[in-house]
């Protein structure tokens, strides 16, 4: 196998990784709606989150996303 095969076999994603990052994600939004839930109820609010948090939590979320997107890219 020549490196360029090589390189072109590893640019696929495997089925493997894809389902480990959907379920880390599943995981991870499930762990945060359990926290909001308990954050309402400690307050005794209605809503769980505010239209301004929801906006920063966004915008973190999208941070994160280009963080990882830049993950690898030291060359």
């Amino acid at each position: 196998m020549t490196p360029k095969e090589k390189t072109e076999i590893t640019k696929t994603p495997s089925p493997r990784t894809l389902l480990a990052g959907a379920l880390v994600g599943a995981g991870a939004g499930l762990i945060a709606a359990m926290l909001l839930r308990r954050r309402a109820e400690q307050k005794e609010r209605e809503s769980m989150i505010t239209a301004s948090e929801a906006i920063k939590l966004g915008l973190l979320v999208f941070g994160l996303f280009r963080a990882i997107s830049a993950l690898g890219d030291d060359e």
